[in-house]
């Protein structure tokens, strides 16, 4: 990538489209309810309503109620069984990559680790899934309208890159931009992603290593900074496969914890 023609483009408001977004953002558990309620009214099939539920016996034998103990913990048990049918169908990948553009795939929780080894070097990509699901746009909330327009969910996590030689570590601490187009450079330069941190340090990092904000840089400094990255493995093109893992990767943990969650209320 040209570096001189990349930073002619940018302007000097491009920086501060890395800023925090968390007051722009509609609550996570408020958005996906609202993501799935619009897609199953496609559905031939509805729902059943917590409140139909007929076992008057807070004691009763069936399959879906065996070891709960109260009216709520029962309504709750039926709920869940049919989110978990609604969230499966959803799902668009059952398993996890192993690797992403040359980079190794680790999963702790829901911490996700990329990694590889590139000459002397190890470049490292670290994220975690937690809070980080959000629409692509923002919600048409019209009552009279039955299909309001939400947007696809996606899980845009802050990650970092740690770029390893030797004892020394360069780090970048990056996060999506949500506004493309804002600065007015054109789409084969537009940056989906930017540079909030930058800090080198020996050993390991503690909180005396200096850090400086990616957005009080020199513009051209940052730009080569970027073409750096892009080298390395962490362009555009990875930062999108890097949010359809992330995506995929919460979804398949919120599956898991509507399950555990049954199971517990449940007794099983």
């Amino acid at each position: 990538m040209n570096s001189i023609i990349r930073n002619t483009l940018r302007t000097s408001t491009i920086r501060n489209l890395f800023s925090s977004t968390s007051s722009a953002r509609i609550a996570n558990n408020q958005l996906r309810a609202l993501w799935n309620a619009c897609s199953r009214q496609t559905e031939a099939t509805p729902l059943v309503s917590v409140k139909s539920f007929k076992h008057q016996n807070f004691f009763c034998n069936c399959g879906c109620c065996r070891g709960v103990h109260t009216k709520a913990e029962k309504e709750l048990v039926e709920f869940l069984a049919e989110e978990i049918i609604a969230e499966k169908k959803a799902q668009k990948l059952k398993t996890i990559p192993t690797e992403l553009d040359g980079f190794k795939v680790s999963l702790n929780g829901a911490d996700v680790t990329l990694e590889k080894k590139q000459d002397d070097e190890t470049i490292k990509v670290s994220f975690n899934i937690n809070h980080t699901v959000d629409s692509e746009a923002e919600p048409e909330l019209d009552i009279t309208n039955n299909n309001p327009d939400i947007g696809e969910m996606k899980s845009k996590p802050e990650f970092s890159v740690d770029i390893m030689r030797n004892n020394q570590t360069l780090g970048f601490t990056c996060s999506f931009n949500t506004e493309p187009g804002a600065s007015g450079a054109s789409e084969e330069y537009n940056d989906i992603f930017g540079i909030d941190e930058i800090t080198l340090y020996e050993g390991k990092h503690n909180d005396k290593v200096y850090a400086v904000a990616g957005e009080i840089i020199d513009g051209y400094l940052y730009d080569l900074l970027m073409n750096y990255l892009e080298e390395k493995g962490v362009s555009n093109e990875f930062a999108e496969k890097l949010v359809e893992l992330s995506t995929n990767y919460e979804h398949t943990a919120y599956v898991s914890l509507l399950e555990s969650l049954s199971k517990f209320t449940s007794g099983k």
